[in-house]
């Protein structure tokens, strides 16, 4: 659970907030993504125990099956990546991949009226911040779903949150970076090499 710092944001409301999201998106990645690094990991955060808590896992459910080489994802409804383990985890990433790009996915709490909205940005995430966790900054770039809001009592608030926001906001956000990463590739005439999938979520390969 991380707390909002806006860079780009879009309303997942919006008509038009798949597209909206894959450009900005896209924009983000293409900026920072360099030839120094290795893969790319996309670190979803959260638990499935907590409704407003699984927008992370659902999004790395959606993307566990993405098949390109060097694009590897942590996080899903069958092997969450939270508070209890991410020290663990980032310590796996870093043993498994040598110079990795991460994308860091989270939800967050914010202002009643910025309920809905998906940020993202250059920079770290703080994971654990909206709810008084001390955790290490992550990620390369982040991207924030507001899922509910922020003041009081978090953990009932985030218990309360309704479930079909952050679905839609799953599905925009991981719609979104399977296409930009898609397109990524196919505008760098990397083949997809269906021999070299490697997505892992705890060290675990799923073929």
């Amino acid at each position: 659970m991380d707390i909002c710092r806006e860079d780009f944001t879009i309303n997942v409301n919006d008509a038009h907030a798949l597209t909206l999201f894959s450009k900005g998106f896209e924009n983000i990645f293409k900026k920072n993504f360099t030839d120094r690094f290795t893969d790319v990991v996309i670190l979803c955060i959260g638990t499935d125990r907590s409704t407003g808590d699984c927008l992370g896992p659902l999004v790395g459910h959606k993307l566990k099956l993405i098949r390109y080489r060097r694009v590897f994802v942590y996080g899903t409804l069958d092997d969450p990546v939270h508070a209890k383990n991410l020290c663990e985890v980032l310590e796996g990433i870093q043993k498994s991949h040598s110079n990795p790009f991460i994308i860091a996915v989270d939800a967050c709490l914010g202002k009643p009226e910025r309920i809905g909205y998906i940020t993202m940005g250059t920079g770290p995430l703080r994971p654990g911040a909206g709810v008084k966790k001390p955790l290490p900054e992550i990620g390369h770039i982040h991207i924030v779903g507001v899922v509910n809001m922020s003041g009081f009592m978090e953990y009932l608030i985030l218990q309360n949150t309704r479930l079909n926001l952050v679905m839609r906001m799953a599905d925009t956000i991981s719609s979104g970076i399977h296409f930009s990463i898609w397109k990524y590739i196919s505008e760098q005439g990397v083949m997809q090499n269906n021999s070299d999938i490697d997505i892992r979520t705890k060290g675990y390969m799923y073929d």
